[in-house]
């Protein structure tokens, strides 16, 4: 897809930019310089067709010096790969010394430049746009992209910069796969050794992720959305409002994305976070898969690593017992090793996913199941199961768990723990890997119930 990249030093109004045009609250805007790392990505649709738009950290000054230069690193990727780059500089600060800089940068990249004024708020801030003009780009613009003002003629501008589109069909939207989990247990490097490619910023510093990065990546022609988290810590251990922002990003992404990969780090085990991001997951009714990272560091003298490797599985299958649907991925992210299993458990939790049952063999299947084991009775009455069908979506998603539709005598009858009984006798005959059974419940004279 054409891309337009967003760059300029820290704190000029990117973020706020980017959202703009994305329509939506994708990247954090925050008056601490330096919050955006990554470079993040959405669709603008404001055009005469869509294309792609990236936010990048501040480039040239050190707000967060652990990270400059790999803020800088991302940018400039960004830049490299960008077919038409947006110069943001903050008209009310004027142009400073690393905006000269930058423009000679923009200058080299070779491709077409709009120097965007930001904070171009009212029409006595038009001077603003003027005092920029002896930087000596072929087009300069006002906008301010809190208000929306100056910004339709901006996207008039980039239509006519972007090369044509060659593809303007909808396509179905590729499926999104959320990397979460704790900070520190390597969903960054993960993502990257997926990619081959320092796309994500790594660090061993616990928050280096703030936003949600969605990148692109296709695997034997197949496309998906790579979604790297913040790290979620416990509510109290927030130490900043940016983190609170970050965290509250991580749980939303859980609930858009197709597939959940939660990630654990093999040398800790299981936290009570990482059951409480399970949990989550769980709530969510998503297609899940485990990830047991850093294997690599993983050891005992006098153990062979098939022993080692089968205690660590029923350990943490033990502990995430409520998320059992999730098949394990044991890898290293840092060495490569079994990362490429990762997709072979994606295809097959895919795969499963379009499965439909016959409504004949699906009723004789829960029918004997009922005989072995009949649901405990309440008072004077019992639970019937008069007929249960496969529910087909409409409008299918990716990695949709299977819906059972039960019609029923009445369906207070029916104790959760039972059907925790029936989702069991479902997975013995059809398996779901990585995919939540969800059941919904009609009675005779009741609406459904889930």
């Amino acid at each position: 897809m054409r891309s337009v990249a967003i760059v300029g030093r820290p704190n000029v109004g990117k973020s706020a930019l980017f959202n703009r045009l994305a329509g939506k609250k994708i990247s954090i805007v925050h008056d601490q310089p330096g919050v955006t790392r990554d470079r993040i990505t959405a669709v603008c649709k404001l055009g005469s067709s869509p294309f792609e738009i990236v936010d990048t950290g501040g480039i040239g000054a050190e707000p967060d010096p652990d990270f400059a230069e790999d803020t800088q690193a991302a940018a400039e990727i960004a830049i490299e790969s960008a077919d038409v780059l947006l110069f943001i500089v903050d008209g009310q600060e004027g142009a400073m010394p690393l905006d000269r800089d930058l423009a000679r940068k923009m200058r080299g990249a070779g491709r077409p430049v709009i120097l965007v004024v930001n904070k171009v708020d009212t029409d006595g801030h038009e001077n603003f746009v003027t005092d920029f003009a002896r930087m000596g780009f072929d087009l300069t613009l006002g906008v301010s992209a809190a208000h929306g003002r100056g910004v339709e003629e901006l996207i008039g501008e980039i239509d006519k910069l972007l090369p044509t589109a060659q593809e303007t069909e909808a396509a179905l939207p590729a499926p999104k796969l959320a990397f979460v989990g704790r900070p520190n247990v390597g969903k960054s490097s993960l993502v990257n050794a997926i990619l081959n490619d320092r796309r994500a910023i790594v660090s061993d510093i616990p928050g280096t992720t703030r936003d949600t990065v969605d990148v692109a990546y296709e695997l034997e022609g197949k496309s998906f959305v790579l979604c790297d988290t913040a790290g979620i810590r416990h509510r109290s251990s927030h130490d900043s409002s940016v983190e609170v922002f970050s965290v509250m990003r991580s749980e939303q992404t859980i609930e858009r994305a197709d597939l959940c990969i939660l990630v654990i780090d093999a040398t800790v085990g299981v936290t009570v976070q990482d059951k409480k991001i399970a949990g989550l997951i769980q709530e969510a009714h998503k297609a899940a898969l485990i990830v047991l990272n850093k294997w690599d560091l993983v050891a005992e003298e006098g153990r062979s690593e098939s022993s080692l490797l089968k205690e660590h599985i029923e350990r943490l299958q033990g502990d995430l017992f409520f998320l059992n649907y999730a098949p394990v991925v044991v890898l290293s992210a840092k060495t490569g090793e079994n990362v490429k299993r990762l997709f072979t458990q994606v295809e097959k939790i895919r795969q499963h996913a379009t499965r439909r049952t016959g409504t004949g063999e699906l009723n004789r299947l829960l029918r004997a199941a009922m005989e072995r084991q009949g649901p405990p009775s309440r008072g004077n009455k019992r639970f019937k199961l008069l007929y249960v069908t496969q529910l087909v979506p409409k409008d299918p998603a990716p990695f949709q768990p299977p819906h059972f539709l039960l019609f029923v005598n009445d369906p207070r009858l029916l104790p959760d723990s039972y059907f925790t009984y029936l989702c069991a006798r479902l997975r013995e005959k059809w398996e779901f890997p990585g995919l939540p059974i969800l059941f919904k419940k009609r009675g005779r004279e009741q609406k459904d119930a889930s």
